[in-house]
């Protein structure tokens, strides 16, 4: 028993001498790892792991006026560009996340770069049990201000 006991004490001291910790990983940090797996499931035309990250209820709003689709509209939509491997690689620039205070919620906005050059994501992820999912999903293309008007008449041309 006493060589069990000096064994601990041992190990004790070795794991504060050695500065061995155990670090928590934050719920922002699985948030913000999560939203890079969906990327890099899109990018590597994975379809069972890029849907397999949304809720079932999810929400996809694109870049289009007519892009607005369910998880099974949007799956129907991408089958396939994932088939053909020809997707899309988002890649994150910063990213902002907030969790709501029972935790049950987040929602993020992001500025990332594709192949549209940079835009601006945001969502809404909840949480069943331990595990997030994506809810809510909106793409949307950046304009600059001062190039607003000749946007207007790009999509005033028919």
């Amino acid at each position: 028993m006493k060589t069990h006991k000096l064994s601990l004490a041992v190990l004790a001291v070795f794991w504060l001498v050695s500065g061995f910790t155990i670090q928590k990983v934050s719920e922002t940090e699985i948030i913000d790892s999560l939203i890079d797996n969906w990327y890099k499931a899109a990018a590597e035309a994975n379809y069972a792991n890029y849907f397999g990250l949304m809720a079932d209820h999810f929400i996809f709003m694109g870049t289009d006026p007519s892009e607005r689709w369910n998880k099974e509209q949007f799956g129907a939509f991408c089958k396939s560009y994932f088939d053909q491997g020809k997707t899309w690689d988002f890649r994150k620039i910063e990213r902002h996340i907030e969790i709501s205070k029972d935790g049950k919620t987040a929602w993020f906005d992001e500025k990332i770069s594709t192949w549209m050059k940079d835009c601006r994501g945001s969502g809404v992820l909840v949480k069943t049990g331990k595990e997030w999912k994506l809810a809510q999903y909106n793409l949307s293309v950046l304009i600059e201000n001062d190039k607003i008007q000749d946007f207007i008449q790009l999509r005033e041309k028919p």
